[in-house]
């Protein structure tokens, strides 16, 4: 089983909140990887900076992630679990953000957990498991 990264945590681990390297320590020779949103969301948020300065540090953040960390694409094994999630939640009138049900589709497809400070979004998907967090995240 391994652990696919959301958006939120690797912001958080940007911006100082949240202890990526004791994280990934804890995980040990668990696979670790981003859903391909993610990606786009990371990247969106480098193409949204306005300040240079601000551009730059997400860029090279961004960068390094992308550079060690696997993308897993959105094919259609994925699309066959998020159709399933999908429609389970449309039907209990509970959805939550399309790019949150990418990643727990491409979670659940892959057999992995979610790495998520998002609870209250992740936690309507059942059956998608969730990584214990609380130890990483710095209290400011």
């Amino acid at each position: 089983m391994g652990v696919i990264l959301d958006t939120a945590v690797l912001i958080a681990a940007e911006r100082g909140t949240f202890d990526i390297p004791g994280f990934l320590e804890a995980l040990g020779d668990s696979p670790v990887a981003l859903a391909a949103i993610s990606a786009s969301e990371l990247l969106h948020g480098v193409e949204r900076a306005r300040d240079g300065a601000i551009r730059q540090r997400r860029s090279e953040f961004v960068e390094g992630v992308l550079a060690n960390v696997p993308v897993v694409p959105f094919g259609l094994a994925e699309a066959r679990v998020h159709a399933r999630i999908w429609a389970e939640l449309a039907g209990a009138g509970n959805l939550i953000g399309a790019h949150d049900l990418q990643i727990a589709a491409t979670a659940m497809a892959a057999g992995s957990q979610v790495a998520t400070l998002n609870v209250h979004e992740f936690g309507r998907v059942s059956g998608l498991r969730l990584a214990e967090l609380t130890p990483f995240v710095k209290q400011s």
